[in-house]
């Protein structure tokens, strides 16, 4: 099932809306690196998910991109360890 995660160029976040509210990952693009210094869920979504569906969302790009992910936010650091089916994609 494809994500809704969008690419917000305007502000460097990837962004997932849920139920009126928005979770996103601040990026940055450095060469063939993906930079993700920040990781936010809005507190009513926290617990639901929706930051794990947004790092789908991010993986799927970054892939697409061919780029490799620098996760400098704790979430997203952790998120890569748990999902090995994505660890292909840390730089």
């Amino acid at each position: 099932m494809p994500t809704a995660v969008t690419d917000n160029a305007a502000e460097s976040r990837f962004e997932l809306a849920t139920g009126g509210q928005v979770s996103y990952a601040d990026y940055e693009r450095r060469g063939q690196s993906l930079v993700i210094p920040y990781v936010y869920a809005p507190p009513p979504l926290r617990g639901t998910g929706a930051a794990g569906r947004l790092m789908e969302g991010v993986t799927e790009i970054a892939r697409a991109e061919g780029r490799k992910i620098v996760p400098l936010c704790g979430y997203a650091s952790s998120w890569l360890r748990r999902h090995p089916e994505h660890r292909d994609l840390l730089a």
